[in-house]
């Protein structure tokens, strides 16, 4: 990643950078957290980074003080470079491509409107009505979809314009297949973010907006919930259309499906509690024939993957901000664990019939194929310590093993799509989060907003999002 530019990713990557800044300064009374020396870095500004220095010239300044050169870090772990005390480099300047901005938001409306008309499936009042109903279904999926992540990606916006840092408009990522219709949005962060208050304030804004929306999109499609009947308009489903027609309830188990797999959502937990006042709530298998509520529930559950606790996530800002490097280090390699430790149980449940399928001796080797996935992925996690890798190699592949043998309900955390998400984190995120130069105490209203986006993180997480059965 060049050191200047920093991608925010809605529904992968949020990117509010937290690397050293050439344009930032701190306010009065900052604080060093963390046991840090401070270094009276740009003219007098008080920096608790803890770099080195030296002196660059017997020769003194204009104000008689000799000048000193700092080693900042430039946002990449293996990258740093030399600023001159008090001196400033001149800002770059960035002029936003308009119209590559709007055509990609055209097309990513167009993508999540045949999307979303696609997946709500009535193909009998298509058929029978005209298909401007489906049209119609598109619209309604796209606009509460597109909505969450709009005001997501405009809350890192504003946040960086009201902290003068310079960032894109949102770069929309249209992808007209199932089952979302987009891969999200991206904006770039064009200058590094130099203090704590400024990351928090970028990186919270961003979920903070989008979830209210979201959670509007939700409640807005369980007060419009259709009785049951709805689904009789789908094409197929016969076996869930007679129990429909017989009993008028939805069935208690999900029907054998007479086409293949059925998508499934997983149930979040304020997911759970919001269908408890509202009637007529469908089946986690069945949501997706229901543009705004499936529309709601993504823009909830990406909220959550916004806010992983990890590296330059949403969350993985707000963690650092709230509880600094060391702590934000200890939960963000925890959690890739748990995240890992789902991931390969997964795996034990998909691949491994799989691989048998294959040949005896490769399903023989699952482990085995596991074991050095895992060690891969560890060794990116402790930057190569061994003494953190064996031990927690070794519990992976026991807990994994453990869970296939219990079954359920420890089977059913299971989910081979977080080695993919894994494997994006400790690649491209980084599981660590780089250095802030300016360590300053939060507002107790932002310490608040931060242990709220924590709370939203938990209400809208699965371990098991969108699975197949």
């Amino acid at each position: 990643m060049n050191a200047a530019e920093h991608v925010d990713s809605d529904f992968s990557r949020s990117d509010a950078s937290s690397d050293s800044s050439s344009h930032g300064s701190t306010p009065d009374g900052a604080a060093s957290r963390d046991g840090g020396d401070d270094n009276n870095a740009f003219g007098g500004a008080e920096s608790p980074w803890q770099g080195e220095e030296e002196q660059a010239s017997d020769k003194p300044s204009g104000n008689g003080v000799p000048p000193r050169r700092v080693i900042v870090s430039s946002g990449d772990d293996d990258v740093w470079h030399e600023e001159v005390a008090g001196q400033r480099p001149e800002p770059k300047t960035y002029k936003d491509r308009t119209w590559l901005h709007l055509l990609l938001f055209l097309l990513t409306v167009a993508s999540t409107v045949y999307v979303g008309g696609m997946f709500a499936g009535r193909i009998e009042v298509y058929e029978a009505q005209g298909y401007s109903h489906m049209l119609w279904d598109g619209i309604k999926y796209s606009f509460a979809l597109l909505g969450a992540l709009t005001v997501h990606e405009f809350g890192h916006y504003f946040a960086a314009r009201h902290h003068r840092i310079n960032t894109s408009l949102p770069y929309y990522i249209p992808l007209p297949v199932m089952p979302i219709g987009t891969l999200g949005a991206v904006i770039r962060i064009r200058e590094p973010i130099p203090s704590e208050r400024k990351l928090f304030d970028i990186g919270a804004a961003g979920p903070l907006a989008g979830f209210v929306i979201a959670l509007v999109a939700v409640l807005y499609g369980f007060i419009t919930l259709p009785p049951p009947e709805y689904l009789l308009d789908l094409g197929g489903h016969e076996a869930l259309k007679e129990h429909i027609r017989q009993f008028g309830t939805f069935p208690s188990v999900m029907p054998e499906s007479e086409g293949g797999e059925v998508i499934v959502l997983g149930e979040t937990l304020l997911f759970w509690i919001l269908s408890q006042f509202f009637e007529h709530v469908p089946p986690m298998y069945e949501l997706y024939h229901y543009p705004v509520l499936y529309a709601g529930w993504l823009g909830l559950f990406f909220t959550a993957l916004n806010l992983l606790p990890v590296g330059q996530l949403d969350g993985g800002h707000i963690l650092y901000a709230l509880f600094g490097e060391t702590w934000h280090r200890r939960l963000a390699r925890g959690f890739v664990l748990l995240l890992l430790l789902s991931g390969s149980i997964g795996f034990l449940q998909s691949a491994r019939p799989e691989l048998y399928a294959m040949a005896d001796w490769v399903g023989d080797s699952t482990y085995i194929i596991l074991a050095v996935i895992l060690f891969v992925y560890l060794y990116r996690t402790f930057n190569g310590d061994h003494r953190y890798i064996a031990t927690s190699l070794l519990v992976l592949l026991v807990g994994a093993r453990g869970a296939m043998w219990l079954g359920e309900p420890f089977t059913n955390v299971g989910y081979s799509g977080w080695l993919v998400w894994t494997a994006l984190i400790v690649f491209f995120v980084r599981v660590e989060h780089p250095p802030v130069r300016y360590r300053e105490p939060l507002t107790p209203m932002r310490r608040f907003l931060g242990y709220v986006s924590i709370a939203i993180f938990f209400l809208c997480f699965s371990f098991r999002p969108i699975y197949l059965m």
